[in-house]
């Protein structure tokens, strides 16, 4: 169980980084000139806060492993890293083109994400 939550940790490094490229990969610098401006902080805002977390997430399963699998506390926060993965699923399905190789490798990081937190819950 130890090994699947430190892969999870790399997994969150992953999408931090990822993240970090959303600028210049979906070309935000001219594209989101044509949304409001709120709008335009808003998406970058949530890009960032979410990079925060991608960090948290990644810090609590590399360095505190032991601590999330043998608290309560740890616990839930497994379980919660586990639904975000679950719901960034879900969200694939419902918003992106899966016709589309970007949106299956998404899905297949989100899905991982998923199992690989869901695993230490129940055994």
């Amino acid at each position: 169980m130890r090994t699947l939550i430190q892969i999870g940790g790399v997994l969150w490094v992953i999408c931090f980084i990822f993240h970090v490229f959303f600028w210049p990969l979906f070309d935000w610098r001219n594209d989101l000139d044509s949304v409001m401006a709120v709008n335009k902080s808003i998406i970058q805002v949530l890009n960032l806060c979410l990079m925060l977390c991608f960090l948290i997430f990644a810090y609590i399963s590399l360095a505190e492993t032991d601590e999330l699998l043998s608290s309560s506390l740890g616990k839930s926060l497994i379980a919660g890293m586990a639904l975000f993965g679950i719901f960034r699923v879900v969200e694939q399905f419902i918003f992106f083109d899966l016709r589309l190789a970007r949106s299956k490798i998404v899905l297949f990081g989100a899905l991982l994400i998923g199992i690989v937190y869901t695993i230490p819950l129940f055994v």
